[in-house]
């Protein structure tokens, strides 16, 4: 048997946007600007969709910031969609010590009664504005500790310029060719849209569904102050 010997299938959004534009019956020398610049907008507005859907892995990185002594509140770039785990390196004994620090929500935030103590650093909140910040309490009392927080960053956009290929990896590579295909025959040939929407949503499913890591799932239930 003859195979390629390469896994470098990596088509560019022009060559995806053909091929959705064919799943929905939009012939290719029917294809005009405005066909393409409404690719490019529904492609986009499908990234966004997808961010408000679960955690994209290939878009999750770490960041490290440093600390300050009495500074709480610190700046998250804006390509930020989440937070996910956060936890401090504290290098005060010469020895750098990781310790996990958890999330609360701005309702838990306000009922804080001292929001300048400062001490040791044990939870976070992470206000989602357009500017996103990230809170921290207690406030750092010393300069020897770094923040380390794994964030879901915004998937880049896409643009037909100079062939680009997107942001995305090649196991969501259908997802995308049926999503865009959806969302183009809702413009051009909505006809069709309802049948390409069950591909689209099945084929994003799949994707979803193997977009995770593969480990061990344990449930501690707290019932040390269960008594009968």
């Amino acid at each position: 048997m003859t195979t390629s010997n390469t896994t470098a299938f990596n088509p560019s959004l022009g060559e995806i946007t053909l091929y959705a534009f064919n799943l929905c019956d939009v012939r290719p020398t029917a294809i005009t600007q405005e066909h393409m610049q409404s690719a490019r907008m529904a492609c986009n507005f499908m990234f966004a969709n997808w961010a408000n859907q679960g955690v994209n892995l290939w878009e999750v990185s770490l960041v490290t910031q440093a600390l300050t002594a009495g500074t709480s509140t610190y700046n998250v770039d804006p390509s930020t969609i989440m937070v996910l785990d956060a936890y401090i390196e504290d290098s005060s004994s010469g020895q750098p010590i990781d310790r996990l620090i958890f999330p609360i929500s701005r309702s838990e935030w306000a009922s804080y009664p001292n929001k300048t103590q400062q001490g040791q650093v044990t939870v976070f909140w992470f206000d989602r504005l357009i500017n996103p910040t990230i809170t921290l309490w207690a406030v750092p009392d010393n300069s020897n500790l770094v923040l380390k927080y794994y964030v879901v960053k915004q998937i880049q956009d896409a643009n037909f310029t100079s062939g680009q290929t997107l942001d995305v990896p090649y196991r969501w590579l259908d997802a995308v060719a049926n999503g865009l295909a959806y969302r183009l025959a809702r413009i051009w040939n909505k006809p069709i849209s309802p049948q390409l929407k069950i591909e689209a949503d099945e084929s994003y499913k799949i994707a979803a569904d193997q977009d995770t890591e593969y480990v061990s799932y344990y449930i501690s239930p707290m019932i040390s102050g269960y008594y009968r």
